[in-house]
């Protein structure tokens, strides 16, 4: 199916249209493989929300950070397009997908059997109900307490080799079943990932996640 199916096929808002739980901005949604973290080489739908205050310089979808940018969508045709595909994970990411309320969401996606998993920098209030948390915090704005307390993963991007200790200072943060991964920033990653590697192997309590959906050419 095309990537932009969902998209195309419906009806932008009118002008001013403020999304509530009911209806959320989505700047693309697409099924593919799951390229980063706990499981990544497993096949995934994505619904990418838009709207972001969190301003990653190195953020490669800053197109999504304009939520007025993007068609408002009804949560259930969100839902009814997910569940047509083979695949029960569905990864709700942005943008900063708290920005929204993801409670009904959530629900209408349970409701037809779908896992519920949340990429997110965690500076917002944690709403909807979730298989997978997955909490990638940014130094431009904080992760909530309890968001962090929330994550079954902690996956942080290491752009310099000061990233380390910014990333250790949050494991800190999460359970104790969190599970730890360092991944090394696109742009960087032959200059970082050298680093990654001596650094697991002397932290063993972290694990590698690389972006293979970019070696492997999908979305």
């Amino acid at each position: 199916m095309d990537k932009n199916h969902l998209i195309a096929s419906a009806p932008v808002s009118n002008a001013g249209e403020q999304p509530s739980g009911t209806r959320l901005p989505v700047m693309e949604a697409f099924y593919t493989i799951q390229g980063e973290g706990h499981y990544q080489g497993q096949a995934a739908y994505f619904i990418r929300l838009g709207g972001c205050d969190v301003g990653c310089v190195w953020c490669d979808v800053k197109e999504s950070w304009e939520a007025s940018a993007h068609p408002i969508l009804d949560v259930r045709d969100i839902s009814v397009e997910a569940a047509a595909h083979p695949a029960s994970i569905v990864v709700v990411t942005g943008g900063e997908p708290l920005m929204h309320p993801l409670d009904i969401l959530c629900s209408e996606l349970k409701d037809k059997g779908l896992q519920t998993h949340l990429e997110t920098s965690g500076s917002h209030p944690l709403t909807g109900q979730w298989d997978w948390i997955c909490l990638s915090p940014k130094k431009f704005k904080a992760p909530l307490a309890d968001v962090c307390l929330a994550a079954d993963e902690l996956k942080v991007v290491i752009y310099h080799p000061s990233d380390f200790k910014w990333a250790e200072k949050y494991a800190d943060q999460v359970s104790e079943d969190c599970i730890l991964l360092l991944q090394p920033e696109w742009s960087k990653a032959t200059t970082v990932t050298p680093l990654i590697i001596d650094y697991v192997k002397a932290h063993p309590r972290w694990g590698i996640s690389l972006q293979i959906h970019k070696y492997l050419g999908v979305p």
